[in-house]
């Protein structure tokens, strides 16, 4: 039962990054995405891959997508 409600939280998490037009809340659900990916892999006793997914899905896709935003929001378009 706790799976299927993972599984929403992960699919509404993702539907709503998709649908911000805040980039830094769209990082922050995508993480949120990641890690209850991760978790869906530890309830599978995948954990491996859960570990992995929780690394990369969780931390390291989130904090690159923001160090993204913020090193282009700052350009300025004079021309």
């Amino acid at each position: 039962m706790i799976e299927y409600i993972i599984m929403i939280i992960g699919i509404l998490g993702a539907i709503l990054a998709l649908a911000q037009r805040d980039l830094l809340k769209a990082a922050i659900l995508t993480g949120i995405s990641g890690g209850c990916i991760a978790v869906l892999f530890q309830i599978l006793l995948a954990p491996d891959v859960a570990l992995t997914q929780a690394i990369v899905g969780a931390a390291i896709i989130p904090v690159f997508i923001a160090l993204a935003i913020y090193k282009t929001h700052g350009v300025d378009n004079n021309d």
